[in-house]
């Protein structure tokens, strides 16, 4: 359990929090699991997230950008960051918070219970793709081009520090939306692989390339590279049979039964 304040952990009889002193009753103690509500995993605020330039400090740095950028740089930092929201309390971008919705209602009573089930995460939505990041920053950088040519042509040294300034917002803003393209896909291959593990569970342990291809509607190929980043030779390993079959082996969850019967003995 949580506190709904600061999110310190309680412990079932406590009615205060002992971190900021606020009273904790048994119904605030369980958050609500509405559609939108989610936990933050930094600072531990359940709730909504705001927009993102709601924070003070996003006002001040798009205002910045604009001064230096004769507008066109806030521009673009608006237009990017415009559907963007974030953690009210510490600013963490809200994608990354843990959602509380009807996918988790039947699964636990609260948000921690949630997380200590066996399919948190599943469901997470994926993070953006960055192609509209990837899209304005190739404009910017474009018009950057073409505001230096002119520049150097009339010449005007004012446009050509105003192009290169926007060449270099756009430089960043492509790099940002490749790396919002590399955390999708970090996001989806971690994603994939806890549904392995569950299905690995159902299997006892033992899993082939062909039964992940179609439990989990994936190609051969994408099947094949989700078990191979997962197989480290110590948690999970594969093996060949006699018959030429690469069998990829979960050792901890073939001897869960058997450690479980052992310690109840």
């Amino acid at each position: 359990m949580r506190c709904p304040t600061c999110g310190e952990h309680l412990r079932d009889h406590e009615t205060a929090c002992p971190t900021c002193g606020a009273a904790v009753s048994s119904r605030s103690i369980v958050p609500s699991v509405r559609m939108g509500v989610r936990s933050c995993g930094r600072c531990g605020y359940v709730g909504g997230g705001v927009e993102y330039f709601k924070r003070t400090g996003h006002i001040c740095l798009l205002l910045g950008v604009s001064a230096f950028t004769w507008g066109l740089g806030g521009l673009a930092y608006w237009i990017a960051r415009r559907k963007h929201r974030i953690c009210p309390q510490c600013g963490l971008g809200w994608e990354h918070a843990h959602v509380s919705g009807p996918s988790l209602a039947g699964r636990a009573t609260s948000l921690v219970e949630a997380g200590s089930g066996p399919n948190f995460g599943v469901d997470d939505p994926l993070p953006r793709r960055g192609i509209a990041r990837r899209v304005l920053g190739v404009a910017m950088v474009l018009l950057a081009t073409l505001m230096i040519a002119v520049g150097f042509t009339e010449p005007e040294l004012a446009v050509v520090a105003v192009g290169s300034v926007m060449g270099a917002g756009g430089t960043v803003t492509i790099w940002w939306g490749l790396k919002d393209r590399q955390d999708r896909r970090r996001a989806l291959m971690t994603r994939l692989q806890r549904r392995v593990l569950l299905l690995a569970t159902e299997k006892r342990g033992t899993l082939t390339v062909t039964e992940v291809a179609a439990s989990l509607n994936l190609s051969l190929s994408a099947a094949e590279n989700v078990l191979e980043s997962m197989d480290d030779g110590l948690r999970v390993r594969s093996d060949v049979t006699n018959q030429g079959i690469i069998v990829y082996e979960f050792p901890e969850v073939m001897h869960h039964p058997r450690l479980e019967s052992g310690s109840k003995g």
